[in-house]
């Protein structure tokens, strides 16, 4: 037979998961910022000192809060690891029914099941149980360090682009310059996922952009409610 080689997309959702909603939170918030701090008719010295710390206090704040979320998750994968060594220790032999009444739900026959159990444990028991019975493997596995750094630098990077932005429009037109730049680098970001993540481009397009234009469009709302011009 001819090999060929197949593409699967599963192995990049950790770090894509991470990516995307990094830059898409830097695009948003960043952005939302801007559009309600010029709203309110301030210098725009100030709405890019607004910018800048939002860009910051955000990159950092994804980083922490991915860290910790994915540590969670992580500590509990440790401990069901430890709990199903434990078992496995103590209780080979429930273990391998176990396993062999999960490959019969799956459709084998008990007496391939057994077989199949019986091998793979011989094998790696723990890493057969962890995968077909936990539902834990390298490609999903929890990785706090690396969903840390990609959310900042990714949300860092979504936010620079309402502020560069910003830095080239002349006072009178940031908003409407800032809300049409976020939206599109929002299109382009949905694109670019959609396309890593092996998913239709336009439904990748037009969930980011919906979402930021609504953002958007309430926080001008508030800052028109604060205009400090009269």
């Amino acid at each position: 037979m001819k090999s060929h080689a197949e593409k699967h997309f599963s192995k990049r959702v950790g770090w894509l998961r991470a990516a995307v909603l990094g830059a898409n939170d830097g695009i948003v918030s960043t952005a939302s910022l801007v559009i309600g701090v010029a709203a309110a008719n301030v210098a725009r010295s100030e709405v890019l000192v607004a910018g800048v710390a939002a860009l910051v206090a955000g990159a950092m704040s994804m980083a922490a809060g991915e860290y910790v979320s994915v540590s969670s998750q992580a500590d509990t994968e440790k401990a069901d690891l430890q709990r199903e060594r434990l078992e496995l220790d103590t209780n080979p032999v429930f273990e391998h029914r176990e396993l062999a009444q999960i490959y019969v739900n799956r459709g084998l026959d008990s007496s391939l099941a057994a077989q199949v159990a019986e091998q793979l444990m011989n094998h790696d028991a723990l890493a057969a149980h962890a995968r077909d019975e936990l539902g834990i493997s390298a490609d999903n596995a929890a990785r706090p360090i690396q969903a840390a750094v990609t959310s900042a630098i990714t949300f860092a990077t979504g936010a620079a682009l309402p502020l560069l932005v910003l830095l080239s429009t002349p006072p009178a037109r940031i908003l409407i310059s800032v809300a049409i730049g976020s939206l599109i680098s929002l299109a382009v970001l949905g694109l670019m996922a959609a396309r890593a993540g092996g998913a239709n481009a336009l439904i990748g397009i037009g969930r980011v952009t919906f979402w930021g234009a609504l953002a958007m469009a309430l926080t001008a709302s508030v800052g028109k409610l604060f205009n400090v011009v009269t």
